[in-house]
């Protein structure tokens, strides 16, 4: 006869323990199995007969992502919360931004817009891009009304590769996926009729950050969806986020920016887009100029076409370095050494 379990020594009460633990583990796995085994279609994939091809599921990642949801109503509130409140407070503490040439926008806010209600029409802002936090100081930079009528145009292959980043992205900052690599007629055709449906852009013509604090050529994407759809540029620069996070920094380093708006463009008679994309590459960089030294100086070069470019010095390793540290040395990121102004001469 077997002795009790109380009377068993200690080493054989745990080995009976564990057999009991390890055979209700078992019963119920083979109960979940039969209970998962009863339950069919919809509540499971349905079953494919054998000789059939499945054809593959539509991405749902990447310039695939729907972001419609993130333009709702209850998506807008929860982002106009995250966007006056935490984000705009991280900003302050960490860029301290200076909002300039807002006045330039004041035209555009008069003009007659009896057939959409009272906002004025859809605007496509076209700031440089150095940093993660162009996007945000952007945002919380443009003025009503666009602020609340704002989506994002966010690299698809880096905030839309995983369900979090995406949704994530498409929430706080009501970004849609922009395919970088190639010229995704999806994209072209949905920024479109974000466009039409009096949804502003923000677009970063350079299409992702720079490597080395200088800035890149323009691509030709906001001049396209201009001239299609007769929707004003507004040129922004944003000057003093790389040296706070640029590109290859792992933790940010706080400072100071500025971000200058400029006067609105409009495509002109037939113009091509590479010329209009011309146009707007140039009016950033005259903003880049009058943000480092006055709006008068930076006039005169645009005039003379001395303006300093945007791509900086074509030099290639230490020398564009030390000629990067010279021009931040000028901007927001360092002490600000002002230059002689020069006013023009009244009498």
């Amino acid at each position: 006869m077997a002795p009790r379990a109380a009377g068993l020594p200690a080493p054989l009460k745990v080995r009976k323990a564990a057999d009991r633990a390890v055979r209700g583990v078992r019963r119920t796995t083979v109960k979940i199995s039969r209970l998962n085994a009863s339950v069919g279609f919809p509540y499971r994939r349905p079953t494919v007969p054998r000789g059939v091809v499945v054809p593959p599921s539509k991405p749902t990642l990447g310039a695939d992502y729907e972001t419609d949801w993130a333009r709702r109503r209850p998506a807008r509130i929860a982002r106009s919360i995250i966007i006056n409140g935490p984000l705009r407070l991280a900003l302050r503490t960490l860029a301290a931004p200076e909002i300039r040439g807002t006045d330039r926008l004041a035209d555009l806010r008069a003009l007659d817009t009896s057939k959409k209600g009272d906002d004025p029409p859809a605007v496509i802002f076209t700031p440089n891009h150095h940093s993660h936090l162009d996007t945000p100081l952007a945002i919380t930079a443009i003025p009503e009304p666009w602020r609340g009528h704002l989506v994002v145009g966010a690299a698809a292959d880096y905030f839309f590769t995983t369900h979090v980043t995406s949704a994530a992205s498409a929430l706080a900052l009501n970004a849609f996926p922009v395919a970088r690599n190639v010229a995704g007629r999806q994209t072209a055709d949905l920024a479109r009729e974000l466009i039409e449906d009096g949804w502003s852009l923000v677009l970063f013509p350079e299409g992702g950050r720079s490597p080395d604090g200088w800035g890149q050529p323009f691509k030709g994407g906001a001049a396209y969806l201009s001239s299609r759809t007769g929707a004003p540029v507004v040129p922004v620069f944003i000057e003093g986020t790389g040296s706070i996070l640029g590109k290859g920094m792992k933790r940010p380093r706080p400072g100071r920016t500025t971000v200058t708006f400029g006067s609105p463009l409009w495509p002109e008679e037939n113009e091509s887009t590479r010329r209009y994309n011309d146009r707007i590459e140039h009016a950033v960089t005259v903003l880049g100029d009058e943000t480092l030294t006055d709006w008068w100086s930076a006039r005169q070069r645009s005039a003379r076409g001395t303006s300093p470019s945007l791509t900086g010095p074509e030099h290639t390793g230490w020398r564009r370095a030390w000629a990067l540290s010279e021009h931040r040395n000028r901007g927001m990121a360092g002490l600000r050494r002002r230059q002689k102004r020069r006013w023009p001469k009244m009498d």
